[in-house]
């Protein structure tokens, strides 16, 4: 009874991560939108100490509302990408000869 200690990761790390792998291939938008939150929230702490005489509550009200349109566009565009899949690729497909 050896146990295998090549791998660190247990299973279900490992299905975690294949999960994510097929859902960013199912609506790509939704990492592009994670990451452009993380990008806007880091850039607005970097942003913080350059801040000047604007008051932190500005900033930071500043920042919340880049972020969320961040979010809010990737999830758009990932509706209209799916809408586009569903009703402008998928008929067309339906209507080629077998």
């Amino acid at each position: 009874m050896s146990a295998d200690t090549t791998s660190w990761s247990s299973e279900t790390e490992n299905q975690e991560a294949s999960k994510l792998i097929k859902k960013s291939k199912e609506s790509p938008f939704v990492p592009i939108g994670m990451t452009g939150f993380a990008a806007i929230v880091g850039l607005g702490l970097y942003k913080m100490r350059t801040r000047g005489n604007t008051k932190m509550s500005v900033h930071l009200i500043h920042t919340r509302v880049a972020a969320q349109a961040c979010v809010v566009g990737a999830v758009t565009l990932g509706v209209l990408y799916t809408m586009y899949k569903e009703y402008v690729v998928k008929p067309s497909e339906a209507n080629l000869p077998k």
